[in-house]
């Protein structure tokens, strides 16, 4: 398989990674559950390169962006895979389950936040809705190297090829550093591992989502709707995560959550003049 974008190869950081004696301790959550497939194999492939500590959501919290309790209490509880501890399921969001995770499971601040694998994709315009997104986002907040994986699919599938990958690029995380507040958001297309093209380092896309309502009527006639999204249009090579993969490539696309339009800023600071 190739590796597409860079003159490197995450074999390279394979070999360097031997040398990294510490054991890794990793925090892992996710947005759909700490009952979904995705997480369990995402932890099976993590525990080879770490120590994994799960916390996540008791219950699926697709699309909920970076939300955070405060007006609820925060209920703990043990979860158990085939007879073991697994680890703990909170009734809060994502970025609840991290900081959770971090102030008050672990003992110190892990090595590493990793959210996932989410079912379906959360490229492009997906990362601001995103609560497998906003897990990562919150570890970076915490000045914790952080990662997002996510599976082209919304319907179950084989996670194995996915945790694999993940757990490879995180270990290029474990050895090279990110600037504060950017994490890694990665995306996996849903075909054999033969057929995946190689990965693509990126740039987020902005196309958005299309949004579709529908309308309906409950069985006393009043109207409600569904709100539902169809992909957004995928367009000519531009370098994008959406381009990249929906043509095949697993793409990695570093974020960053200062969201400041420094260039723009500069403008702005000329029109002081104006305000006076």
């Amino acid at each position: 398989m190739s590796f597409v974008g860079n003159r490197f190869t995450i074999y390279t950081f394979i070999f360097k990674f031997a040398s990294y004696t510490n054991v890794m301790n990793i925090l892992l959550t996710n947005d759909d559950g700490i009952h979904a497939d995705g997480i369990y194999a995402l932890y099976l492939s993590l525990k080879k390169i770490g120590q994994v500590t799960v916390v996540a959501p008791d219950s699926e919290r697709s699309s909920v962006g970076h939300g955070v309790t405060l007006r609820h209490p925060l209920w703990q509880k043990k979860n158990f895979r085939n007879g073991k501890f697994f680890g703990t399921s909170l009734s809060g969001l994502p970025a609840d389950c991290v900081k959770f995770g971090v102030e008050v499971v672990l003992k110190r601040k892990p090595d590493m936040v990793v959210s996932g694998i989410n079912c379906g994709p959360n490229e492009g315009a997906s990362v601001h809705y995103s609560g497998t997104v906003a897990g990562a986002r919150e570890g970076a907040l915490m000045g914790i190297p952080s990662v997002a994986v996510s599976y082209n699919s919304f319907t179950k599938g084989d996670y194995t090829y996915a945790a694999k990958i993940a757990a490879k690029i995180c270990k290029i995380v474990a050895v090279k550093s990110m600037p504060q507040g950017t994490f890694l958001n990665v995306n996996v297309p849903a075909v054999k591992p033969s057929q995946v093209k190689g990965v693509r380092w990126t740039r987020q896309g902005l196309e958005p989502i299309l949004s579709k309502f529908t309308r309906r009527e409950d069985p006393n006639l009043r109207e409600y709707y569904w709100l539902a999204g169809d992909p957004p249009p995928v367009k000519s090579d531009d370098g994008t995560d959406t381009w990249a993969l929906h043509h095949g490539y697993v793409t990695v696309t570093p974020i960053q959550s200062d969201l400041t339009n420094n260039d723009y800023l500069e403008t702005l600071k000329s029109y002081q003049k104006l305000l006076r």
